[in-house]
């Protein structure tokens, strides 16, 4: 990179991102994949609905709500800011370098996190599909290393071969889960469809805290959005419209799915169906309304819906790390892009390297892949991505406080600070249930809950010594790109 005398970073002749690759939809793949709809609704929405009874379908609304607000303003500020560094990005133009510098420190491990535990959850998955389907046990070790290579080769190659891969994933993993509904639907549920669960009675009970918290988890990825500008067809639109799509198609798919799976069961018996074997509630209930068979093909597609998601997240890893590469923040290697795929490869390669050393790690210390390689190193990740959504959303009206602009103070000013409000209650929720999320000791819990404070107050202490030691560096962090048109790539090869 070469700095004008504006101040504005101007690339070198050298291979760059495919711009102009994605569309609303290809966008929409990748965040969606990333939050993992089979697995969140098989594997998490049993014990929602076990805290929160028939009411659980309600906080998937509400939290999905609160994200299409705090997605107003940060859409809204998407428009102004090119920058391929997203969160941190905005935080910086909000809010200062030096909380945009703890926020770019705060994202690449919450970002790393949130993908290297779910390695775990991969072993754990395959394990789980070799023994349904085959009555093998194998062990989960090889699953993930085996995992970690395929994600490395999907991250490797170009953009739109990963936008392909995961629509083809995401139709399958969100099939599934319309045909169990489908069967529900058809057969009207075990008494005949009710509405209870939307009744403010059902709603407003003490477990409903419970199930926001765990509702908000399950959008964890959305804002990723962004981190694609660079690739998007027509960004000032494209972004936006995803942004909102997956948001949209998130909050009212989960709300859907649960309401059926509590109708497959009924209202009165769901608790303990739930409480019963709450890994099985999903299973079983395809399995009456359907069949054995799709039981089988939903072992199959939760490992494909956890493949996916790792995919999407290594993709948005892999742009955060070429981003602060070309800030200078992290080391040039990584912002080399691929000739031929236009992918981000040396960044990729150090992610997989990464994932590999703390699978392995873990593996060594004989923990267990589910209850101690996700929810252990997930869990502070999952943390990290809402503490960033709520710096982005302070930073919104501190921005356009300081900019000219004609948008309107509804998206400048009063969504964002609701979504600040809102966001921070969300993190409360989260904070206060972590035993729910994680099973762990008070101590293990104090620890997961601390690491995002820690890296973001390294994070201010890593911006003090660039300014110091490295003032150009620290000048220039997330300064904006000149605007270019889309670079003619040739040939699209996936």
């Amino acid at each position: 990179m070469s700095v004008t005398t504006s101040g504005e970073r101007t690339p070198a002749a050298t291979a760059t991102l495919r711009s102009g690759s994605l569309g609303t939809a290809d966008i929409a793949f990748f965040v969606v994949s990333a939050a993992a709809p089979l697995t969140v609704m098989a594997g998490v929405a049993p014990l929602a609905i076990l805290l929160g009874g028939v009411g659980a379908p309600v906080g998937y609304l509400l939290a999905g709500l609160t994200l299409a607000v705090f997605a107003v303003g940060f859409t809204t500020m998407s428009r102004h800011v090119r920058s391929g560094g997203a969160f941190y990005a905005y935080i910086t133009r909000g809010l200062g370098r030096p909380v945009g510098i703890g926020a770019a420190l705060l994202a690449l491990v919450g970002y790393n996190g949130m993908e290297t535990g779910v390695y775990g959850l991969l072993g754990s998955a395959g394990q789980d599909t070799a023994r349904a389907l085959f009555g093998t046990d194998v062990p989960w070790l090889p699953i993930s290393l085996a995992g970690l290579l395929l994600i490395g080769y999907g991250g490797y190659r170009s953009i739109d071969f990963g936008a392909k891969v995961l629509g083809v994933l995401l139709v399958a993993e969100t099939g599934i889960l319309v045909l169990l509904a489908g069967g529900v639907l058809i057969k009207g549920g075990a008494h005949g469809l009710s509405l209870a669960s939307f009744e403010p009675g059902n709603v407003l009970v003490p477990g409903t805290a419970a199930v926001l918290a765990f509702a908000f988890a399950a959008f964890t990825g959305f804002e990723s959005t962004v981190i694609y500008r660079r690739e998007a067809r027509d960004p000032q639109r494209t972004v936006p419209r995803a942004t909102y799509v997956a948001v949209g198609f998130l909050g009212v798919f989960y709300a859907f799915i649960v309401w059926t799976v509590i109708q497959a069961f009924g209202d009165a018996e769901i608790a303990g169906a739930a409480g019963e074997n709450p890994g099985e509630l999903f299973f079983t209930a395809i399995t009456t309304y359907v069949g054995g068979w799709a039981a089988g093909l939903m072992h199959v597609f939760i490992v494909t819906s956890v493949l996916a998601s790792l995919l999407a997240f290594h993709n948005a890893i892999n742009r955060y790390a070429l981003a602060l590469a070309e800030e200078g923040v992290l080391p040039r290697a990584l912002g080399r892009v691929h000739p031929r795929h236009g992918s981000p490869y040396m960044a990729g390669l150090a992610q997989t390297v990464l994932g590999a050393v703390v699978v392995l790690a873990f593996a060594a210390a004989g923990a267990d892949p589910y209850g101690q390689l996700l929810l252990w190193v997930n869990t502070p990740g999952m943390i990290s991505l809402f503490v960033l959504q709520l710096l982005a959303a302070i930073a919104v009206p501190c921005y356009f406080r300081r900019v000219r602009h004609q948008e309107g103070a509804l998206r400048t000013v009063v969504a964002p600070v609701v979504a600040a409000v809102l966001l921070a209650t969300a993190i409360v929720l989260v904070v206060n249930h972590l035993d729910l999320f994680t099973g762990a000791s008070p101590t293990v819990n104090t620890v997961l809950v601390v690491t995002a404070p820690s890296v973001f107050a390294a994070g201010l202490a890593f911006a003090w010594w660039l300014r110091r030691q490295r003032p150009d560096v620290y000048a220039d962090f997330a300064a904006e790109p000149p605007e270019q048109p889309p670079l003619d790539h040739g040939p699209t090869t996936v």
